[in-house]
């Protein structure tokens, strides 16, 4: 064959259609994997749910800590002196009724000297009798002249002194039987008793305290509450209290407190519990609580529980938009009832949010909105494509 000769200009456009075609062929398979990736980031990234906020009357609620203690407490001590103590008969947390005896006292002494002031009133008595006999006799011979106007005077002032002493003597004689009925120490109100410091043998003055008794057996709770909220209580409202034990009472509010603390800037609300008596009353006077104002109703706002993400301490709800991507929305929140809560800003009442699959989106995501339901509503969020 002959052998075919080539132009230079022939040769150098062959040169650049190959590296052409080379460079076409190695860099196919990437463009190709690029669209690939950008077709699956495409992908909706959940199946979600939908809501729209409802309007609903929410109970306005004041939240409150503080303290049980007794409405009243009584100290009931000793009104004899220098008397030994024979008897308790109660002990700490009996329930006990008024004018019951609790403690009684020696009455040796009281006795003897109660019989001593009955003799002196007996012989007050005879000499006011002959006192009176006498001044009666002056009386009848005053206009006589046997008798002088002195001797008249001191037979009818010796009448006067022996009913005095009569009256000194039943004194003395009401001072010693009040001793007696001092030697039994009775309850002056019907309560539980709530401390007791009587022992028997010991003898006592007067004023000491033996025992200490919750009156009526009624508490207490002593709400704490800011000044700013203080004007949203009123007298008579009711209060639902719950001990740190679990146990839960209604009670009212019977007083406020006309002061605030200087320190604290918070005032007491005096809530009244339901009376109870029993040893195994769920309530004791020191014990710690928590507890609710119930202030009425009010219309709210709501969204179900499932549509707030908490994050970082904050509250956020995803609106979801035209292009069927989210916005996470930053709102806050308010009260709650049942499974749902109040949104107080942020959104608007025709604001779509999302509900199932809250907690698993990030601003800007894409999702696919399917119809809501019982069973996508209890179900956790499904990824697109399972």
């Amino acid at each position: 064959m002959k052998n075919i000769k080539m132009k230079p200009a022939a040769l150098a456009t062959l040169a650049v259609l190959a590296v052409a075609a080379a460079g076409s062929a190695l860099y196919a398979p990437a463009s190709v994997a690029a669209d690939e990736k950008k077709a699956e980031a495409q992908k909706p990234a959940l199946t979600v749910t939908t809501a729209r906020p409802q309007n609903a009357t929410l109970p306005n609620r004041l939240t409150a800590n503080g303290n049980v203690a007794a409405w009243q407490e009584a100290s009931i001590g000793s009104e004899s002196n220098g008397l030994r103590l024979t008897e308790v008969r109660v002990n700490v947390g009996d329930v006990v009724k008024k004018g019951e005896v609790l403690a009684v006292f020696s009455a040796d002494t009281v006795n003897a000297e109660l019989a001593q002031a009955r003799a002196a009133v007996l012989e007050a008595e005879a000499n006011a009798a002959e006192a009176k006999g006498n001044a009666a006799r002056a009386r009848t011979l005053e206009s006589s002249g046997a008798l002088s106007a002195q001797q008249i005077s001191q037979y009818l002032t010796a009448e006067q002194t022996a009913n005095a002493r009569i009256a000194s003597a039943k004194a003395v004689l009401a001072t010693q039987q009040l001793r007696l009925k001092y030697t039994q120490v009775v309850a002056p109100d019907a309560g539980v008793i709530s401390a007791r410091s009587a022992t028997v043998g010991a003898v006592v003055g007067a004023g000491t305290e033996l025992f200490r008794m919750i009156r009526q057996g009624r508490l207490e709770w002593r709400a704490e509450v800011t000044a700013s909220e203080l004007r949203r209580i009123k007298v008579g409202a009711s209060a639902l209290v719950k001990a740190a034990n679990g146990s839960e009472l209604t009670g009212k509010v019977r007083m406020i407190a006309p002061t605030v603390d200087a320190q604290t800037r918070s005032a007491l609300v005096y809530v009244d519990l339901p009376p109870n008596s029993s040893q195994d009353a769920p309530f004791k006077a020191g014990m710690f609580a928590s507890g609710q104002f119930e202030l009425g109703s009010s219309d709210a706002m709501t969204v179900p529980q499932q549509a707030i993400a908490v994050r970082d301490g904050f509250s956020y709800v995803f609106r979801l938009n035209g292009d069927q991507r989210v916005s996470q929305i930053k709102v806050q929140t308010g009260r709650r009832l049942g499974d749902r809560i109040e949104v107080l800003n942020g959104i608007k009442g025709d604001t779509p949010v999302v509900v199932s699959g809250a907690g698993f989106l990030n601003d800007g995501d894409l999702v696919r909105n399917v119809a809501p339901s019982s069973a996508t509503a209890s179900a956790k969020p499904v990824k697109a494509g399972n």
